[in-house]
């Protein structure tokens, strides 16, 4: 399956809920979920049945997919790394998908939204440790210092995008350093440093069926 090019204010509405995806857009009052509250398509105002228990862990593991811009295949690699590290497989897994480079970048506010801040990992804007990775899915740990590349300091783009997103806090398992544009790792996310309201254990009773 390829990744989704649509209009990413859609899955919003449809799954019922902000997913961040437009960055700066999604807090003004351009934001197509506050204008139109409804799934999209014809029949989108219709009255919905009550989700069965199954549906909700469906709906559950896709806005988790969605928050991360991430796909079914990778997903269910990470679950699968989940599973073998020790405590809770849903917790692991969101510290997994915190952990993904192009999240690191988006929490670290030098991208407007996770889906720009893969395009900004692709495009080698970024290090890690001193040499530079493009690989949007390259999974930080404890001790790596990420940095904008200082020849993409000086580019506008970057420039307004620092500037757009320099209110936004950075997490506390990051040790950003905002004059040099770095960020250590500190240690990896836990759930109470993820912000999203996912309820994990409902992907995990999901794969586990």
């Amino acid at each position: 399956m390829a990744r989704y090019t649509g209009a990413v204010c859609k899955l919003c509405r449809r799954e019922g809920q902000k997913l961040f995806l437009k960055g700066e857009r999604c807090y003004t009052g351009k934001c197509a979920l506050d204008r139109r509250s409804y799934a999209p398509g014809q029949h989108g105002q219709a009255r919905m049945k009550k989700a069965s228990e199954y549906g909700k862990q469906l709906r559950t593991k896709q806005v988790a997919k969605r928050y991360y811009g991430v796909l079914e295949g990778q997903f269910y690699h990470y679950f699968e790394l989940a599973e073998k590290m020790p405590g809770a497989a849903g917790e692991n897994l969101l510290t997994l998908l915190e952990s993904r480079l192009d999240n690191v970048v988006y929490r670290m506010g030098l991208a407007s939204s996770r889906a720009e801040a893969r395009q900004l990992v692709g495009h080698k804007h970024f290090s890690v440790n001193g040499r530079t990775v493009n690989i949007p899915s390259f999974l930080v740990k404890p001790g790596m210092v990420i940095a904008l590349r200082e020849k993409s300091r000086s580019l506008e783009k970057m420039k307004a995008i620092i500037e757009a997103n320099s209110a936004r806090p950075v997490p506390a398992w990051l040790d950003m350093d905002k004059t040099n544009y770095t960020a250590k790792v500190v240690a990896l996310a836990k759930r109470e440093d993820i912000d999203l309201p996912i309820e994990e254990t409902l992907i995990v009773e999901l794969y586990s069926k």
